[in-house]
């Protein structure tokens, strides 16, 4: 249990790394937020029968504070497994350790949004690419290193 507490730590901290660099990139390029994280609330909503409630401006607020949640959550979660790794299939080394963890967090926030059809990684132009993988790999390196500075 420790190790996915652990886990759980190191994971928000790579989301705070994150958040941090894409927020910079936004800053130094000038682009605007994605607006998938609010897509697939609202397609999930409408999955599950839920309704997101509000009129416009309050109702896309909703959708874009629960997107973020999302993200944090994804980020703990991803951050678990990591954990749950190390105590079940072991250490994965140093560069091992950043890989499956930047690994796990693309395929976590990616995954769901590709599979709902609302991205299309394979139309993605390289800044598109970067502007996803280089914020992925800065949560897998913060995790793996918390992780690592916390025990073991």
């Amino acid at each position: 249990m420790n190790r996915i507490l652990r886990g759980a730590a190191a994971g928000a901290a790579g989301t705070t790394a994150l958040n941090a660099v894409t927020y910079l990139d936004m800053a130094l390029r000038g682009r605007p937020p994605s607006d998938t994280p609010e897509r697939t609330m609202e397609k999930i909503a409408g999955l599950v029968g839920v309704g997101i409630p509000g009129d416009g401006a309050t109702r896309g607020n909703r959708l874009s504070g629960l997107g973020a949640l999302s993200g944090l959550a994804a980020g703990v979660a991803v951050g678990m497994a990591y954990g749950t790794w190390h105590a079940v299939v072991g250490r994965p080394g140093r560069l091992g350790g950043p890989l499956l963890a930047t690994g796990g967090a693309l395929l976590v926030g990616n995954g769901p949004m590709t599979a709902m059809g609302l991205t299309d990684p394979r139309s993605w132009s390289v800044p598109d690419w970067l502007s996803d993988v280089v914020p992925h790999v800065a949560y897998g390196w913060v995790t793996a290193s918390v992780y690592a500075a916390t025990g073991d």
